[in-house]
């Protein structure tokens, strides 16, 4: 088994995330991130937030879990952030996430078959938060906002996650502060003899109007 992109459930997340975050910041990066979240299909949504934060890409992670009936769970570092967090959401209508607080290694050990997930660059555990993620043996998506911000110098996929994860591709869109993605591949074989042909995946800025093509 492994993840399938389902470009039907990926557009109903978009058109819904548009809808609920026309007015807050960072708008392309939810928008974008919930396609592919509800695209791919990910029943455990992983995001890691801390105080101060926008809500946007949380409000879009929310959406995708929606539709696929997934879960989806937010860590953050301490009480506060917790506080405001769950804050935000209620205030967008959002009540079905759950907000787990504590270190980055007791919570992702705690959060096995992870399918989609999204590390904040700003946060100084971001690369902590990637290294013990216990990922889906169908494969999954990671996300690294705020790419061009990060604060480790050299930074490379391989070099953060376990040893062993496949990564098929990665990519780096301008979009938001950056966003820095990579695909992992399942653990039932070789993926390139099982993979079917790459598809495009077309986002739109809502803001500047730049049009954005990649493969998924």
């Amino acid at each position: 088994m492994k993840l399938v992109w389902t470009p039907d459930t990926a557009l109903k997340a978009y058109v819904s995330t548009v809808r609920t975050c026309e007015n807050f910041k960072e708008s392309s990066v939810a928008e974008l991130l919930s396609a592919m979240a509800a695209g791919w299909n990910a029943k455990l949504i992983v995001e890691s937030w801390s105080k101060g934060g926008p809500i946007s890409t949380s409000i879009g992670l929310a959406v995708a879990a929606n539709h696929t009936g997934g879960r989806h769970v937010c860590i953050v570092p301490d009480e506060g952030s917790r506080s405001e967090y769950v804050k935000a959401m209620h205030g967008a209508g959002m009540v079905e996430t759950e907000v787990l607080v504590g270190e980055a290694e007791e919570l992702m050990a705690g959060l096995v078959g992870v399918e989609f997930l999204v590390a904040d660059c700003k946060r100084r555990d971001f690369v902590r938060v990637l290294r013990f993620a216990k990922l889906s043996p169908k494969g999954a998506v990671l996300a690294c906002k705020n790419a061009f911000q990060k604060p480790v110098s050299g930074f490379r996929w391989h070099g953060v996650l376990e040893r062993g994860t496949r990564v098929v591709k990665t990519v780096v869109l301008p979009v938001g502060q950056g966003l820095d993605m990579a695909h992992i591949g399942s653990n039932s074989g070789s993926e390139s003899s099982k993979r079917g042909p790459s598809r495009w995946i077309k986002h739109i800025d809502q803001k500047s109007g730049e049009e954005h093509v990649f493969r998924g």
